[in-house]
């Protein structure tokens, strides 16, 4: 199996991954156990502990002093701002409106990617990108109620902010993970971001009642540090280090597919035909913006 195919297979893995963190996060926070500052304290912290173990077992690598300048910006904004944000606006606003302000993240990759990196802008690109949201807001939106107004502005800001912040971090960790070893980079990056993260979280934690944390809970929890923090995060760090942000950024879109199928896996929801035009219109797209073939950038002769 080549490098490409073992790339969208770890990809495959990071949506499928958060399509469970719906259902397994929600059981968490909307308990009252995690408010969420602290619940992503919890989660860098622990991936702090986690990414350092593996890379002096496994690593040991060291980066140059010139390249901590770029980490940092990859712990503010990959860590810090996108999962601080994120959590502050979904309290704000609806899961619904949240999950589609997301769909715009693959777009945010392509332009910046295109700015900094110089990554062509293709029609294929694009044309993937118009499809595969346009399933996922065909998914998300198919029988839900959209609400704005009032303090859900509010948090749909902040979610796009979230959106905005890890399409630059894609795009900033990209050169870092041509250089050094996924796991050198996420160790780095998650450091960086505790430090940006404590002063936000540090108070809430100390106010946890741990004690009425039940088994179940616990488990959730643990899913949470170690699948949706530890092996997504490192996941997607390996796939940087062989293919283009916006094909990471595309697989966003099979995330509220996948987290409809395991709802349908578990009879909490059925498969209707919008649902599997969805689906085929969010493969279509991974397709197309995975870059199968040469395709023409844009304005090229």
């Amino acid at each position: 199996m080549d490098k490409t195919a073992k790339a969208h297979i770890a990809l495959f893995l990071v949506a499928l991954i958060y399509g469970a963190n719906y259902t397994i996060a929600k059981e968490v926070m909307g308990g009252g156990y995690l408010a969420p500052l602290p619940f992503i304290l919890l989660r860098v912290s622990s991936a702090v502990v986690l990414f350092w173990l593996f890379h002096r077992a496994l690593v040991r690598e060291k980066v140059a002093r010139a390249d901590l300048g770029r980490l940092a910006l990859c712990g503010l904004f990959g860590v810090a701002l996108n999962q601080m944000f994120f959590f502050s606006g979904l309290h704000w606003t609806t899961p619904i409106n949240a999950s589609l302000i997301m769909t715009t993240t693959p777009i945010l990759v392509l332009v910046v990617s295109a700015l900094i990196l110089g990554e062509g802008i293709t029609w294929r690109k694009i044309g993937g990108i118009v499809l595969g949201a346009s399933g996922a807001i065909l998914l998300i939106a198919y029988g839900a109620k959209l609400s704005f107004g009032g303090q859900r502005i509010l948090g749909d800001l902040l979610v796009f902010f979230n959106a905005s912040f890890y399409g630059i971090y894609l795009v900033l960790v990209k050169k870092l993970m041509t250089k050094y070893h996924p796991i050198t980079v996420v160790k780095w990056a998650f450091t960086f971001g505790l430090i940006f993260v404590i002063p936000f979280g540090g108070p809430g934690l100390l106010d946890v009642r741990w004690a009425s944390f039940t088994p179940g809970i616990w488990l959730a929890v643990l899913y949470v540090l170690a699948c949706t923090t530890f092996l997504a995060y490192l996941f997607n760090a390996y796939a940087l280090s062989i293919v283009n942000p916006s094909v990471v950024s595309i697989y966003i879109y099979l995330q509220p597919l996948l987290a409809t199928l395991i709802a349908v896996a578990f009879s909490r929801d059925h498969l209707t035909p919008v649902k599997a035009l969805a689906a085929l219109l969010i493969f279509t797209g991974v397709y197309l913006v995975s870059g199968a073939g040469r395709p023409r950038k844009v304005g090229a002769q």
